[in-house]
């Protein structure tokens, strides 16, 4: 019998996802001017209010106020009527130093051993189901909210978005666990007071929705997402806000009204979308939050390495699908454990156990050589705390940061390193794989 899995995304606007940011943007600033920067910054917004806390250890200043009314006014939180923008609310802070109980595991006189800067456990996860080995539930939920991000900045189509929004896909799969259909979309978007009616509002964005947003993803995506969004859009009806054919569903703001949201609707802090933030609920994750973290934190780092593997792994031939579970001490450097999973996919004459192993003896999990293989001490980390951490393009990009201390620069980075595959080459010929794609 087949059966249904589901997973959401979130707008940059969504309250927790506006924190992730702030703390991100700070993170970028102090690590752009002092690499070593050793960060965990946790910001709460609500009301009229930023509160920026967590503990900083850097050589370098930046303007706290200046980065985080950046971030909010780049998002679009820029009208009085928002009851939360940029430029009028108020933003307290509360960094200290990082412990010198935690700094003395991190620093050794020979930094390859430096160790993890605490403990726990890290997913890595992917599958063969979209080009990006993402899960496709998860990865038409990001692009539903990236294009309606698109149109909202246009300014012209669907004028009365405002920032927040959230959406979410679900998939039928058959028994053999391969996806058949798109069965429900949901859409909630924060829009203006438009009326006259809130039934003539509700009508209206889904219409857009329908006529607009929808086209518009289809056009922008390939491979079986397109495959299975196409007869789902063709197969609508649109005569209610929450209209329901024998095969499809899709829901468009049930509540019928969403003019209040953002901050002021809902207060937001760093680290609570970690399941928007990596697989959508598909593999696991193992609870520590990304976004105002250094790379020193294996909760980031490792877990991009994990992610880093499992796609070259799958994109090798080695499985359609695979887990892959790292867990480290504090202070050590080298993991406790390597955990690997194949989900009955595997395509290769070895255990998960002995996969585990290979993959221990060609990746180096400590955390100074990951930061090296990922180039994760540069200001790349903006552009993750939105539409997720995972299956995102890698890309070469130059931006320009500000410190009170050294100025305005310009630097180059790389990012999305960990989406490269670049290892397939080699664990196909460590696993004996003919079948994979190279990138």
């Amino acid at each position: 019998m087949s059966y249904l899995f589901t997973s959401e995304s979130v707008s940059e606007g969504h309250p927790d996802k506006v924190a992730d940011q702030i703390s991100d943007a700070i993170l970028d600033r102090l690590i752009a001017f002092d690499p070593s920067s050793r960060v965990a910054i946790e910001t709460l917004v609500t009301t009229g209010l930023v509160v920026v806390a967590g503990e900083v250890t850097t050589k370098t200043y930046i303007d706290l106020q200046e980065t985080a009314r950046e971030v909010i006014n780049r998002i679009g939180y820029n009208k009085g009527e928002y009851r939360f923008d940029g430029d009028s609310c108020g933003i307290l802070s509360t960094i200290h130093q990082q412990t010198q109980d935690i700094s003395r595991g991190l620093e050794q006189e020979n930094p390859e051993l430096q160790g993890a800067g605490d403990q726990g456990m890290m997913f890595g996860y992917a599958t063969s189901e979209t080009e990006n080995y993402m899960p496709i539930s998860l990865e038409l939920s990001h692009k539903l909210l990236m294009v309606l991000a698109e149109i909202r900045r246009e300014g012209k189509g669907m004028v009365y978005l405002r920032p927040d929004a959230k959406s979410q896909v679900t998939v039928e799969y058959s028994d053999a666990n391969q996806p058949l259909r798109i069965h429900t979309i949901v859409i909630s978007t924060q829009h203006d007071d438009f009326g006259p009616t809130d039934e003539d509002m509700a009508a209206k964005i889904r219409q857009d929705v329908i006529g607009i947003l929808l086209p518009r993803v289809l056009s922008s995506i390939g491979g079986n997402m397109h495959a299975m969004l196409q007869p789902f859009l063709s197969n609508l009806g649109s005569r209610s806000s929450s209209s329901s054919t024998d095969s499809v569903t899709l829901h468009v703001n049930p509540t019928g009204k969403f003019v209040v949201g953002g901050p002021h609707g809902d207060s937001g802090l760093t680290g609570r979308k970690i399941i928007v933030d990596t697989y959508g609920g598909r593999g696991a994750h193992g609870g520590g939050a990304f976004s105002g973290k250094d790379p020193s934190k294996v909760d980031r780092s490792a877990a991009y390495a994990a992610r880093h593997i499992a796609k070259n792994l799958v994109a090798a031939g080695v499985s359609d699908e695979i887990l892959v579970q790292l867990a480290y001490a504090i202070g050590v450097a080298d993991p406790i454990s390597i955990f690997v999973n194949t989900c009955g996919k595997s395509k290769v004459s070895l255990s998960d156990g002995q996969i585990a192993e290979k993959i221990g003896g060609f990746y180096n999990f400590r955390p100074k050589a990951i930061e090296k293989r990922l180039k994760l001490c540069n200001p790349i980390y903006s552009e993750t705390a939105a539409y997720g951490h995972m299956g995102r393009q890698p890309k070469v990009i130059t931006k320009t940061i500000n410190s009170i201390s050294e100025g305005s620069r310009e630097f180059t980075v790389e990012l999305f390193t960990w989406e490269k595959l670049d290892l397939v080459d080699d664990l196909k010929r460590i696993f004996g794989t003919q079948m994979g794609v190279a990138g």
